[in-house]
């Protein structure tokens, strides 16, 4: 009877590695809402935040009142993977002052949030560039979630492993100290 009561306690006291959440990929992006100058000014706004060359999106169809045409360049991102990822999270949650609406995460564990001015983040003013604001999207995860992605034998990942709203809510408190409020700002 001890024995069975000390493997209960041992079971429940380690930690599964595969339920681990993990950061898997963070999208910046910039949306100018037109092509020309400013649209290459965001984009080198991305290049120094990053470190690698943005990738742009075009218009999906004409919007006269915005003064957009269909495939017009007119936004600017790119997805930071890694020990990079995390570094310019923080920084960006620093800016939010790591206060983050419930609003902000999916159903799938995943959260995103914007930012105003680029230059909170740490990068220096300058005039020529101007001043952006940009989408932070963290897209989180577990390990196993390459069967969903692989090209052979591609599966899906089943209910439990999949990260909630609620527990990616617990993962931003427990890792970045964070506060969740029921307001927008």
């Amino acid at each position: 009877r001890i024995q069975i009561l000390f493997e209960a306690t041992m079971a429940s006291e380690k930690k599964n590695p595969m339920r681990d959440i993990s950061i898997k990929k963070l999208c910046l992006n910039i949306c100018v809402g037109e092509s020309g100058d400013r649209l290459t000014r965001a984009a080198k706004v991305l290049e120094q935040l990053s470190g690698q060359e943005p990738c742009f999106s075009k218009a999906r169809f004409t919007v006269r009142s915005f003064g957009i045409r269909r495939n017009e360049k007119i936004s600017c991102w790119c997805t930071v993977r890694g020990a990079k990822a995390e570094e310019i999270l923080e920084r960006g949650l620093k800016v939010k002052e790591y206060e983050l609406w419930k609003g902000c995460f999916s159903d799938e564990g995943n959260f995103g949030f914007g930012i105003d001015e680029h230059i909170d983040l740490g990068i220096k003013y300058d005039p020529n560039i101007g001043i952006y604001g940009m989408d932070f999207f963290v897209v989180l995860g577990r390990p196993g979630y390459r069967v969903r992605y692989r090209r052979r034998a591609k599966t899906r990942v089943g209910t439990k492993h999949k990260v909630t709203r609620e527990e990616a809510q617990k993962w931003f408190q427990s890792k970045f100290d964070g506060i969740l409020t029921n307001k927008k700002h």
